[in-house]
């Protein structure tokens, strides 16, 4: 029988936004792609440094142990095969066990997504990721020059989500994009007890939740909601989170407050936001990506 990844929870990233391929790009961005290859297959032996997503991977593949396998990752990548082979060497340099990998030479590669069942994609190419997210896969465009994760939480994955637009619909965010401030808290008042739709990364969250809940010795998670909701809106972005039965570890109601200094303090391996000024704000302390979702993308 062929193989199957039905059950995991399957992780597809890019090579920039696992390793930093920074100075490798701009070769890339001033000649050719051969000029490119060249570099990757001269530095073959040479392992590349971690990139803005590489902590997250490294602690969801800890969720596997011996004879289960419950976190799945593969390379999706524009690069093309011989750059392929640097990636998966850096992989292996670090302990990454990474045996998948799609290589496409420029060509997008999100349609390879629907046969993997992808629970998330991450890369630094904007255009990959809309695909992705109107193919309804949770994805989100990865800052390349974002901080890199903290190692003051070796045995728990972080990960901070804004509300609107990414783990809910952009009904409420609609509202106040139309109306303003006071016309949303009337409407999220009057709504409290209303469950929200479902966002892009509610399937995420619930596959982070079934993750959490089947345990490991290993490797444990935590979640924060960071949005710029305060009283009395917050109440039903978490009647909403009691309605899905899916638990959240911290809550951040900041009312407009910049996001940054407090996803400094909550130190998660990445951080999701709809809105670029937030993830403007959160890149310079912490791993960040753009969700282009809801009416803040048109």
């Amino acid at each position: 029988m062929p193989a199957s990844l039905d059950g995991q929870l399957v992780v597809a990233i890019s090579s920039r936004a696992l390793f930093d391929f920074e100075e490798e790009n701009r070769v890339f961005e001033a000649d050719d792609d051969r000029a490119y290859m060249a570099l990757q297959l001269a530095r073959l032996d040479a392992p590349a440094r971690p990139g803005v997503a590489f902590s997250l991977v490294n602690k969801l593949l800890a969720f596997n142990k011996a004879g289960t396998q419950r976190v799945e990752v593969v390379i999706l990548s524009r690069n093309d095969p011989v750059s392929g082979m640097r990636v998966f060497r850096s992989a292996k340099h670090y302990g990454l066990s990474i045996q998948r990998g799609v290589f496409t030479r420029g060509e997008s590669p999100w349609r390879y997504l629907r046969p993997l069942a992808a629970n998330l994609f991450l890369s630094t190419n904007e255009s990959d990721v809309r695909s992705a997210l109107a193919a309804g896969v949770p994805a989100a465009r990865v800052y390349p020059h974002s901080a890199r994760a903290t190692d003051a939480h070796p045995f728990e994955v972080r990960i901070a989500f804004d509300g609107d637009a990414v783990l809910f619909s952009d009904e409420a965010e609609r509202v106040f994009q139309h109306a303003g401030l006071a016309a949303f808290q009337s409407h999220e008042d009057e709504r409290a007890t209303t469950p929200l739709g479902a966002g892009p990364f509610k399937p995420l969250l619930e596959a982070l939740h079934t993750l959490q809940r089947e345990g490991s010795s290993a490797m444990r998670i935590r979640t924060a909601l960071v949005t710029a909701r305060s009283a009395p809106a917050h109440e039903r972005a978490i009647r909403t989170l009691m309605d899905w039965q899916v638990e959240i570890d911290e809550a951040m109601f900041l009312g407009g407050l910049a996001k940054g200094e407090f996803l400094r303090e909550f130190e998660p391996d990445f951080f999701f936001d709809d809105q670029t000024g937030h993830v403007d704000s959160a890149a310079p302390h912490v791993p960040s990506g753009h969700v282009a979702s809801g009416v803040a993308n048109p």
